[in-house]
């Protein structure tokens, strides 16, 4: 009896850390600041997707500089929330290089992968 209960133990054990592992987000690669200094004033709007975590945003810019950044959609978890507190770091600082939120950093790192995404495209028309 006790070498089933091992048994049964040691699969629900084994089932658990392959869900967990299933459910583990893909590393997000550092987001690359483009320049701007060429880039028309608009909107520019991209997303990434990086798993668990998915971000569009949408940037507009003026005169050289990103005036404003917009959440258009973050699928994430509740504490990834934390991490929408970036957007205002970016237009502060006005480059991609700002710390992410301690204890969102996924959803961190994917708005900033999208941020770039927009700022690498083409304005919308």
């Amino acid at each position: 009896m006790k070498t089933m209960i091992k048994i049964q133990y040691l699969a629900l054990a084994s089932a658990l850390l392959m869900l967990a592992a299933s459910c583990a987000m893909a590393p997000v690669p550092a987001a690359v600041m483009p320049d701007l200094s060429a880039k028309a004033d608009g909107e520019y709007t991209g997303s990434y997707d990086g798993g668990l975590v998915k971000a569009t945003v949408s940037v507009t810019l003026a005169a050289g500089r990103i005036a404003s950044i917009r959440i258009v959609k973050h699928d994430c978890s509740p504490i990834g929330k934390k991490g929408e507190a970036v957007i205002e770091r970016v237009v502060q600082r006005q480059t991609l290089q700002v710390d992410v939120v301690s204890g969102a950093t996924g959803s961190s790192k994917v708005l900033l992968k999208a941020i770039e995404t927009a700022l690498s495209g083409n304005p919308q028309a």
